[in-house]
């Protein structure tokens, strides 16, 4: 299996307006955790592909965006392990490949490409079935790395001594992380999520069935999207660096950046208690700031 960081730094986040409200903020470095397959996509994949292994398979089949993180980690995961990989994504080929496939085939990924119609159809028995008719056996993981198995992983996050925390705080895009953490959940534990959709307020539900847990220890925002998954405007870009320069901890605008300004956000509106000990997940995902760099050249041009 993969060999995980057992030594994950927590870095606590200290300003004077977070100490003016009476509250501590620490962040977990997740993105520390592997040097390629890491933060919480390392903490899906690792019992995925436990069980690949246990049903004998030797090939791994996923599906993503052009730029997605899970995409790469499952790409890095394969040829660390040995395993040939499949990445189905969404759109049209472009090329050259932005740097995320690029790795992803450097890595050993066959990509394979649906059109944007079809690939709404990613989970249907008929478009899997046409896959294995393809490219023939293999082990099927879902869009993002959520499913029943993703959650134990996550939910080794939560190895720490009960009751340091107050709040637990991570961001959110299929609700696989926030519903692995609250599976482990402890007596007078409360967690947070940041969505990073606009609109997505079916992630609730979605929680609910994954975790088989009510709302009560847990709860989603949905304030601080930035306009919707992957939008990233100037105001957050700047944010991030600023962030980067007084704490010496690199975020990305998809998901940490956001989480991390909407607590900020919450801290500075007094939505946290006086005492409140809060820790935020750092789920990594770096890979994917080199996206909008991309972007922006190839819009230059």
């Amino acid at each position: 299996m993969l060999n995980l960081n057992s030594d994950i730094p927590i870095q606590k986040i200290q300003a004077p307006e977070i100490d003016l409200k009476g509250i501590e903020l620490y962040l977990r470095r997740e993105d520390l955790n592997h040097p390629l397959v890491s933060g919480n996509k390392l903490r899906k994949l690792k019992y995925n592909l436990e069980e690949a292994k246990n049903q004998n398979k030797d090939t791994l089949l996923t599906f993503g965006g052009a730029f997605s993180n899970h995409i790469l980690a499952t790409a890095a995961a394969g040829k660390e392990l040995g395993m040939k990989t499949i990445g189905v994504i969404r759109g049209e080929e472009m090329l050259p490949l932005n740097p995320t496939l690029t790795d992803s085939h450097s890595y050993g990924m066959h990509l394979a490409y649906l059109d944007r119609s079809s690939y709404r159809n990613k989970n249907e028995d008929s478009l899997i079935q046409s896959l294995r008719d393809k490219f023939g056996d293999f082990y099927l993981i879902p869009e993002g790395g959520t499913n029943a198995l993703a959650l134990p992983g996550v939910r080794e996050i939560m190895d720490w001594e009960a009751g340091t925390y107050t709040h637990i705080c991570c961001p959110v895009g299929t609700g696989g992380t926030l519903a692995g953490l609250i599976s482990g959940a402890r007596e007078g534990e409360q967690f947070l999520g940041f969505s990073a959709l606009k609109n997505a307020l079916s992630l609730e539900e979605d929680v609910r069935l994954l975790s088989a847990k009510e709302k009560g220890c847990w709860n989603i925002n949905h304030e601080f999207h930035f306009g919707g998954y992957a939008k990233a405007p100037k105001t957050l870009l700047d944010f991030i660096l600023d962030f980067e320069g007084k704490f010496s901890i690199p975020l990305e605008p998809i998901y940490t950046g956001k989480m991390m300004w909407g607590i900020l956000d919450l801290i500075s509106k007094d939505y946290f208690k006086v005492g409140s000990k809060i820790l935020a997940i750092h789920t990594g995902g770096l890979q994917g700031r080199r996206g909008f760099d991309y972007l922006a050249k190839q819009v230059s041009k």
